[in-house]
């Protein structure tokens, strides 16, 4: 059965692999670290930072942008980081977030399972790391990213997300960063009064917090305060969502992308304060020992989130009418946001990235079948009417692929098209919309156009990730057209540049469209028919 809170939750972690299997991955992963020399000092409002300089890119990693979490600092907002005398090393990547690590680990595709480094954990995790061309003679964009992983796993440190490549190939400022995930970052306990009022959408606060810094030190590494972009993928994708309606996040970012996720409604307070009564009844406490949370270790806080616990927690963004007061794209685009540009789009086959999935031959009536499971409640009759209007829009397409692409238009594309939809309508700063069709040839072709495959293109990393996308030739092109669209967005609000034309505006008549892939193009409501009809389907029997 896909579920695509399901999807959202064990999400995009991806990364990049240097060369054509898990040991090589590790091995260039682990040589550039070592080949990277004593690079520039640079002084930030809490004190000096030495980074690393390779290839002509400056890296400082592991910047503290807020106090540790642990202790008295558990389940409050960010604090500011005390500062420091003399020269602190940037050199290497700082502590992921606490988190449930077999939400990633054989769950997904090895493919892109080593893409991460398994940094260790730690609440002092409020880390970031930069990359830069140079820190003297011109202010550059500043691309924030945001990793995926819903809200319970990830880290920015994955070998995909390395912004190198991003920062000197294309003259841009890159930003990664982690956050409180799972019940440290998204528990609502702010019912609770006390010491507890303001624990609400901590992680998101913590993405704000680092914004914050990005706003009052990416000066010094030669970044444009005014000129910022977010961008995510998955749960990334996401969090740009539900940032776009949070107040505090206001000006603290001009441009938005969002890659293979959305977030269109927020948990709402009556889910979160269930989750919360789960979550204490799990560890044998009254909501009046709540004060106990602060002393127990962390991996237990974390343990109780597994699936195996009870049914699971609303851990994401909460519509608590404070930090989040609105559901971020519903009913309507978020006003807070109206004139921030967004790009947004999806891969073709998202579900591929996910266990379980159908990936060889079926016939006629296993489609049927699949499908009848997949829509749940649709007759037999509306199934059969949905494979002959997908059928009929890709005629070349197999039983596998029908069903391949159906699950991954009701699940990922229904809130990215929605989202789309709305900030259109808005009236206000232009949307974009892409669909990314590329095929990756690992593992025999089947994995498709998998979610995350987006990603190496996106930070121009094909070489370092050929276990997501293979050594062919054409991978090049295809980087050089996505990464610089990109890059132009995030410089101008507009993703054209001089290998990828004629990209228009998204509205709610034409719907335009950029396809990307080998042969990229603008198409006006590419599959909009089956798409519309999948979707009146699934609503009508939610």
């Amino acid at each position: 059965m896909i579920d695509r809170r399901y999807f959202m939750r064990m999400g995009a972690l991806a990364g990049v692999a240097a060369g054509t299997g898990v040991r090589a991955a590790w091995t260039l992963a682990g040589a550039s670290e070592a080949s990277a020399a004593p690079g520039l000092i640079v002084e930030t409002a809490a004190g000096k930072l030495r980074g690393s300089s390779q290839g002509g890119v400056h890296a400082f990693k592991g910047i503290p942008y807020a106090a540790s979490t642990a202790g008295p600092r558990r389940f409050m907002p960010p604090a500011k980081r005390e500062s420091w005398a003399g020269v602190r090393d940037a050199l290497v990547l700082g502590p992921r977030a606490p988190q449930l690590l077999s939400a990633f680990h054989g769950v997904v595709p090895p493919e892109v399972e080593v893409m991460d480094r398994n940094e260790p954990m730690s609440e002092d995790c409020l880390r970031l790391n930069v990359w830069t061309p140079g820190v003297r003679g011109k202010a550059r964009p500043v691309m924030v990213w945001l990793h995926g992983g819903g809200y319970t796993s990830g880290s920015g440190g994955f070998i995909c997300y390395d912004g190198a490549r991003l920062a000197g190939r294309h003259d841009v400022v890159a930003v990664t960063l982690n956050h409180r995930l799972s019940s440290l970052g998204y528990l609502y306990l702010a019912s609770l009064g006390g010491r507890f009022a303001h624990a609400s959408n901590l992680g998101n606060l913590d993405i704000i917090a680092a914004l914050e810094w990005v706003r009052d030190n990416i000066a010094a590494f030669g970044g444009d305060p005014g000129n910022v972009t977010i961008f995510g993928q998955s749960g990334g994708g996401g969090k740009v969502s539900s940032l776009m309606a949070m107040p505090a996040a206001k000006g603290l970012f001009h441009r938005a992308i969002v890659e293979s996720g959305a977030d269109v409604r927020g948990v709402t307070l009556e889910a979160a304060a269930r989750s919360a009564e789960m979550f204490l009844q799990r560890l044998a406490l009254q909501p009046s020992q709540a004060d106990a949370l602060e002393r127990l270790p962390f991996e237990r806080l974390i343990a109780v989130t597994a699936p195996g616990e009870g049914p699971p927690l609303a851990l994401a963004p909460v519509v608590d009418g404070r930090t989040l007061p609105t559901h971020p794209f519903d009913p309507v685009a978020p006003a807070l946001a109206a004139n921030i540009p967004l790009l947004i789009g999806t891969v073709e086959t998202e579900v591929t990235f996910f266990p379980r999935q159908i990936l060889d031959p079926i016939d006629a009536a296993s489609l049927h079948a699949h499908l009848k499971a997949l829509l749940r409640h649709a007759s037999d009759g509306e199934v059969d009417e949905v494979i002959a209007t997908y059928r009929a829009g890709r005629p070349e397409a197999s039983n596998t692929d029908l069903y391949l692409i159906i699950a991954s238009d009701a699940t990922f594309r229904a809130g990215v098209l929605t989202e789309a939809e709305r900030k259109a309508a808005q009236g206000g700063a232009p949307v974009y919309q892409y669909y990314f069709t590329w095929r990756s040839p690992v593992r025999g072709g089947k994995l498709r156009s998998f979610h995350t495959v987006e990603i190496p293109f996106v930070f121009d990393n094909v070489d370092a990730c050929r276990s997501m996308v293979g050594s062919g030739e054409d991978r090049y092109a295809l980087a050089r057209k996505v990464s610089g669209a990109w890059v132009a967005f995030a410089r101008t609000g507009n993703p054209n540049h001089e290998y990828l034309r004629g990209w228009e505006p998204y509205d709610n008549v034409r719907r335009a469209t950029m396809i990307l892939n080998d042969q990229c193009r603008l198409v006006d409501d590419p599959h909009g028919k089956e798409q519309r009809l999948l979707h009146s389907i699934v609503t009508a029997r939610a």
